[in-house]
């Protein structure tokens, strides 16, 4: 059956690294993979297209699509935007619209990649962990919001607020990719100063008890913070609510060596999912071609592996980004001494041959 897959290139590196991730996707035609694909603009290019960051006919395609490939958004040239125009509110908007409500952000280091790690390489050799992040509630969602005026002065207010049937249906997903690894789940809170943290807690509790074979840890966000540097190894998967894995997970990226090599996935209910890398739209090298292309590539990756259930055409594009790396292809952000320098094209053309073979 032909797949559909909605591309959205979005802004900044974003149709670069998009790009060369659709070269993979064509490669994959040779092993009987059937998709087609449809662009369709947002974040900045949407607001330029249409005069808004999500237009009427990408959220229509997204909704139709099997699934959806991003790239990134924003820059500065739309820092002045009112705020509802500006690329992010058509990241949170379709994120909210899909119900996209799990966000699965793998911290994986690649053994060729340790030298490349902020941290030393006894440190970080053997990293895998898998953070999942609640995407669609928490502070970035939470009414009342805004800017006012109180007492002759300026006030911001944001509201942090879960629902306890957006607590659970969350911690069902960490358990259940708990399962499938090392059957350790960390659930991570502010439970002492914060009462959405307490209800967050309590409900992890609950959930756990349908799974009685994951060790269960509780752990406060600024201590994984500092335990995510110290002692990395000791996670192997991360519940968090939407603000706090939005932190840790760009944290961990570098014990990764670089955030341009991890991928994500935002699921739903039925694990139809929109992919893209973690990192933003890098305006100040868009259109330079030094952007690293692998964390888009081992996004398909994953909407091979979780929507379209292609789990062997997932683990080609994996050995092929492991084989790519063993050669010493390296882009700007990973490389070290001794490896080859390369750019976005030839580090997605090194892929590509590499798949083929």
């Amino acid at each position: 059956m032909t797949k559909k897959i909605a591309v959205l290139l979005g802004d900044g590196i974003g149709p670069e690294i998009v790009a060369e991730a659709m070269k993979v996707l064509e490669a994959l035609r040779a092993f009987g993979f059937k998709f087609e694909a449809e662009h369709a603009p947002i974040g900045g290019a949407g607001y330029d297209a249409a005069g808004d960051p999500l237009p009427e006919a990408t959220l229509k395609l997204a909704k139709q699509a099997d699934a959806v490939l991003l790239g990134a958004v924003g820059g500065p040239k739309y820092d002045t935007l009112p705020r509802d125009k500006r690329p992010e509110r058509g990241l949170l908007r379709i994120r909210k619209e899909l119900k996209l409500f799990a966000n699965l952000r793998p911290a994986l280091l690649y053994p060729q990649l340790a030298a490349a790690s902020s941290l030393k390489p006894e440190v970080v050799s053997g990293l895998d962990i898998m953070i999942v992040r609640e995407l669609t509630g928490d502070i970035y969602f939470g009414q009342p919001r805004g800017i006012e005026i109180r007492d002759g002065e300026r006030v911001g207010f944001n509201t942090m607020v879960y629902s306890e049937s957006e607590v659970r249906r969350v911690a069902h997903v960490a358990f259940g990719i708990a399962m499938k690894r090392r059957k350790q789940l960390c659930s991570v809170e502010k439970a002492n100063v914060l009462e959405c943290s307490e209800l967050w807690k309590e409900i992890v509790i609950e959930v756990g008890r349908d799974y009685p074979e994951v060790a269960l840890s509780h752990m406060y966000v600024d201590n994984a913070a500092m335990q995510l540097v110290r002692a990395p190894k000791q996670f192997d998967v991360i519940v968090t609510g939407n603000i706090f894995g939005d932190i840790l997970s760009d944290e961990a990226s570098m014990l990764t060596g670089s955030i341009g090599m991890l991928p994500s996935a935002s699921l739903d209910a039925d694990n139809k999912g929109m992919y893209e890398p973690i990192h933003g739209s890098a305006p100040d090298i868009a259109g330079k071609g030094i952007a690293n292309p692998l964390a888009t590539i081992l996004s398909v990756a994953m909407l091979l592996r979780y929507t379209l259930q292609e789990a062997a055409l997932a683990e080609r594009i994996e050995a092929a980004v492991q084989k790519v790396l063993a050669q010493g292809y390296r882009t700007g952000d990973i490389y070290t001494e001794g490896t080859r320098k390369v750019g976005t094209v030839a580090m997605g053309d090194a892929v590509v041959a590499a798949l083929r073979q």
